[in-house]
């Protein structure tokens, strides 16, 4: 055998080994998988979904994003392997992981592990131009509040927050879309957001018709944050073409979620992808630019996922003891 035979033969079983090592390194991962978002319109749609499809397409698998009432019940999906993956945010899981779910008290949800941070969710409020309510001591006694579909996070926190606030009300529930028709045709007041910016409810209301934008005093806010696992936040006026100037409001951060007992290495390329390609990820919804691992401090409730703490302490990220499994 001459040597340049020896060479290719030598070159084409070492192809072969990495290749079947590849293989073998998939063999447990799931076929396909489902991405748990919310109601059309929001947010979490948006970026759950686009999240899902580069997902399926860089590892080549099969997988969507799924229309569900949002972080509650994708914390209950997810731990009870309905779903592979989810969206959820901060306040939810506390609750979940405390067995406090509004979804299934008593029952701690100790099969749901973090992956990486999202973005902050602001509680925002918006009307119509001419209803006369520009700020929320100006909603009416009685006013009818959309906040979401049932168990979301605005529908869990933001009616106790008006309530904190003075506010009565009549509650409403709906997906976002839905929501934004039923204030355009006046069969509803006011709509509580709970969602990413620019959420694309609003954005469509705008170019439809005039809305107000409503911000909280400062002294709500206070008093807010005082009572719930909520932060300041300010709406930048570039996000919607209403704001003439950033609109104060209380936030609180979202992160991807997976079951904990997926595969090790299947999450860990997961993460790797999601971490390494934020340009990408700013191409499914700008708020990606706040999905990067310098904001996992924001997590401390949920465990990371094994395959998540692999790639973040490969590339010189910590993850407190407490949070791993």
């Amino acid at each position: 055998m001459t040597f340049k035979t020896c060479l290719i033969t030598g070159t084409l079983t070492g192809a072969m080994l990495i290749a079947g090592t590849a293989q073998a390194d998939r063999a447990d991962w799931p076929e396909n998988f489902t991405v748990g978002t919310a109601s059309q319109g929001g947010t979490y749609f948006v970026y759950g979904s686009g999240w899902a499809n580069l997902i399926a397409d860089k590892l080549g698998l099969s997988g969507g994003g799924e229309v569900t009432g949002g972080p509650n019940q994708n914390l209950a999906l997810v731990h009870n392997g309905d779903v592979a993956f989810g969206l959820t945010t901060m306040g939810p899981a506390a609750d979940a992981v405390a067995g406090e779910s509004s979804l299934a008290p008593g029952v701690p949800m100790d099969n749901v592990c973090a992956l990486f941070p999202m973005y902050e969710t602001p509680f925002s409020i918006t009307t119509l131009a001419d209803s006369g309510i520009e700020s929320i001591s100006d909603i009416p006694e009685g006013a009818s509040i959309g906040f979401g579909p049932a168990a979301s996070t605005s529908d869990t926190y933001f009616p106790a927050m008006l309530e904190t606030l003075g506010v009565e009300f009549d509650r409403r529930n709906g997906g976002w879309n839905d929501l934004g028709g039923q204030l355009q045709d006046g069969l509803i007041d006011v709509i509580a957001f709970a969602a990413g910016i620019p959420i694309p409810a609003v954005s469509q209301l705008e170019v439809q018709t005039d809305v107000n934008i409503i911000e909280f005093t400062e002294e709500e806010q206070a008093k807010i944050m005082e009572e719930f696992p909520v932060s300041a936040f300010e709406i930048p006026a570039s996000t919607y073409e209403t704001l003439e100037k950033d609109a104060r409001a209380v936030s609180m951060w979202n992160f991807t979620i997976a079951g904990c007992d997926l595969p090790e290495d299947f999450v860990y390329e997961v993460t790797k992808l999601s971490m390494e390609n934020n340009d990408k990820m700013r191409d499914i919804h700008r708020s990606a630019e706040f999905s990067v691992p310098e904001n996992l401090k924001y997590n401390t409730v949920l465990p990371f996922h094994p395959g998540a703490v692999r790639w973040y302490e490969e590339n010189g990220y910590e993850i407190p003891e407490d949070l791993k499994l």
